[in-house]
């Protein structure tokens, strides 16, 4: 039995700098990892199916965990059955990053697994054919990002710790980004003016996701309160960094939605992975 956990990330700030000629939209934002954790755990079995448990709600073919290993099936020289067991914290639909990173997981669990001997650099090119964010995870490594959120340039983040509260609904990405009022000519920037003035950037799917899902608002009033109050990815979660002066306890038992506290990562556990 293989047991390894799978983190969620952050995106600090999200910006929309333009449209290709493709249809998707070219972006800039930091993804930071943090330690909340789904935990996976691979279990060797008979015969060469696959087996997930942990995630009956979603249908095999969008499960990310199973398209994972399809995908890395060809390159196996050592392949064999498995049950694939996954503790879900993370909640799904969120902003956090959950499916992309149990995809990541599995990518490099089953890499040494299957003695696939693809590097980190062809696992995060695997993992790009399933979601933008899974290279990131691939990584591990906390991360500037640019394109559809694939060109990555790793980055040193000072160590923070967040509130992170759930609204109760279900953002629908394609709906955020169907909406004329949404912004999507942000100036390019860089890393080096976040830096010096982080309190300026901000989301640009926030106003959209406050106007159209009335529990993203209340949540991201109430954060406002004690802190500056931001949107991750394209929601539903919403976060705010810890100061001194904030009662953490107090806040998330008055929360009006599930509430998480959480610390960043200088990188991914899985960094460090070997069987």
């Amino acid at each position: 039995m293989i047991r390894v956990p799978s983190p969620a990330k952050l995106n600090l700030f999200l910006h929309i700098t333009g449209r290709r000629a493709d249809g998707y939209h070219e972006l800039q934002t930091i993804f930071e990892l943090i330690d909340l954790y789904d935990w996976m755990s691979f279990e060797v079995q008979s015969g060469m199916d696959l087996h997930i448990a942990g995630l009956e709600q979603v249908d095999l073919k969008h499960n990310l965990i199973y398209r994972a290993a399809e995908l890395i099936k060809p390159y196996a020289t050592q392949s064999c059955g498995l049950k694939v067991h996954i503790e879900k914290n993370i909640p799904m639909g969120a902003g956090l990053g959950g499916g992309s990173s149990n995809a990541a997981t599995t990518l490099i669990v089953l890499n040494q697994l299957w003695q696939c001997q693809l590097n980190i650099q062809q696992l995060a090119e695997l993992g790009l054919q399933l979601g933008a964010d899974v290279p990131v995870f691939v990584h591990g490594q906390n991360a500037w990002a640019e394109g559809v959120g694939e060109r990555l340039s790793f980055i040193d983040l000072e160590q923070k710790q967040y509130i992170i509260l759930k609204p109760d609904c279900f953002i629908s990405t394609q709906q955020l980004f169907s909406q004329k009022t949404l912004t999507r000519d942000s100036k390019p920037t860089t890393f080096c003016a976040y830096q010096l003035k982080p309190f300026n950037f901000g989301n640009n799917f926030e106003p959209v996701a406050r106007s159209l899902y009335p529990e993203v608002n209340e949540a991201m009033q109430y954060l406002d309160q004690f802190g500056q109050a931001k949107l991750t990815g394209t929601g539903a979660c919403v976060f705010t960094e810890v100061n001194a002066e904030m009662n953490i306890a107090e806040i998330v038992a008055n929360s009006p939605c599930k509430a998480y506290v959480v610390h960043s990562l200088k990188q991914s556990p899985l960094c460090d992975f070997q069987l």
